[in-house]
């Protein structure tokens, strides 16, 4: 007999939306017993936790008198009443929330698994990825974060695949900021040639809604080296944190202490045409070599020496055509000559909402 699961969704944005949606359209999904935005939490009433959620009309499940309705609860109240829950139950964090992701092995201490696309708490330091995996073990759940790295791209996957087999991982290239990858690849086309300035098309991907509301926090590489470290740990390197790795922001050095707010990100955006010519400093270089610019991270096993930023690549390279797309090239033992390369769309909330889908299926899979 199939085993009823129950799902707690914590964080309904761009990609939470897109996650119920295609939840909604699974023929058996687990029954949604916590559903939590910022400041409003909804419950299914304990101890029957019963009726659940309706997930087809989750955003006017508030009008329901049937369920409980509170604000926001604390991890630790969401891993008492999940923990309660009368069968397996699997909490999918669509947040990129410290806190929470710190929070984790008290899920997973209390046996509820986790699917989630959340980086910080696999980029953090080695304490907190240890803890994690111990929990998961002591408590009998699963932790699914392959969404963290890539979208959709199996890339944690494969290369825990590739080590599993007896492979071992030399050297690692990769485009993983699929915003980084549109921008340059926009700014310095492989073939053909742009006009427009630098400031100039980052203020229309953000228009756009291309780039991160602040679009610091696309520009400054961070988000990308949290992506290497996580790969960095699953090939073996102990890597501490993001501070181990070398990271070229694209961010003028007079603009990195202006405020995180709204303000601050107007001042930003107000002043980043003052620094137009060093990006186009940096395009002409390329061209003189008959090279374009990309952002690119690499790790280098042997030298332990991981770095991202921007590089000079040959026009008819593979990461030289690309635009908005994600890449990842593997050197190993077996593929020292012709590398094995994941490469496709791996961003936006349909594609990630996706990835969580199918990472939630093999959880549910394995519990039921």
């Amino acid at each position: 007999m199939t085993k009823t699961l129950f799902l707690g969704i914590i964080g309904v944005g761009g990609v939470g939306n897109a996650f119920l949606e295609q939840l909604g359209r699974l023929p058996t999904p687990p029954k949604l017993i916590l559903l939590a935005r910022s400041s409003q939490t909804l419950l299914a009433p304990s101890p029957g936790y019963s009726p659940a959620i309706p997930i087809a009309s989750w955003d006017k499940a508030t009008e329901n008198e049937s369920l409980v309705k509170c604000g926001a609860l604390t991890p630790a109240e969401m891993v008492d009443y999940l923990g309660r829950a009368p069968g397996p139950t699997i909490v999918v964090d669509n947040t990129s929330d410290l806190g929470l992701a710190e929070a984790y092995p008290l899920f997973l201490r209390k046996g509820i698994s986790i699917v989630t696309p959340n980086k910080k708490g696999f980029s953090q330091n080695l304490g907190l990825w240890d803890d994690i995996f111990a929990a998961a073990t002591e408590g009998n759940a699963l932790v699914y974060y392959q969404g963290t790295v890539g979208g959709t791209l199996p890339v944690l996957s494969t290369l825990r695949d590739l080590i599993a087999t007896g492979d071992e991982v030399i050297r690692i290239e990769a485009v993983l900021s699929g915003t980084l990858s549109q921008l340059l690849g926009t700014y310095m086309p492989g073939s053909g040639t742009s006009t427009e300035s630098w400031s100039s098309l980052v203020a229309r991907a953000r228009e756009a809604g291309e780039t991160e509301p602040d679009p610091r926090d696309d520009l400054d590489g961070l988000d990308f080296a949290r992506k290497l470290t996580i790969i960095a740990r699953i090939i073996g390197l102990r890597v501490t944190g993001v501070d181990e790795i070398l990271v070229e922001s694209l961010i003028p050095v007079e603009l990195r202490s202006l405020p995180s707010s709204s303000e601050g990100v107007e001042q930003f955006m107000n002043q980043l045409a003052q620094f137009d010519s060093r990006m186009y400093e940096a395009k002409e270089a390329a061209q003189k070599q008959d090279k374009v610019l990309r952002y690119v991270g690499s790790i280098d096993v042997p030298t332990r020496t991981i770095k991202v930023g921007l590089h000079q690549v040959v026009k008819n390279s593979r990461i030289a055509g690309l635009v908005g797309t994600k890449f990842v090239s593997m050197y190993t033992k077996r593929y020292k000559e012709t590398p094995l390369v994941l490469e496709g769309g791996g961003g936006g909330g349909e594609i990630t909402a996706s990835g969580l889908i199918a990472d939630l299926l093999k959880v549910m899979e394995r519990l039921g």
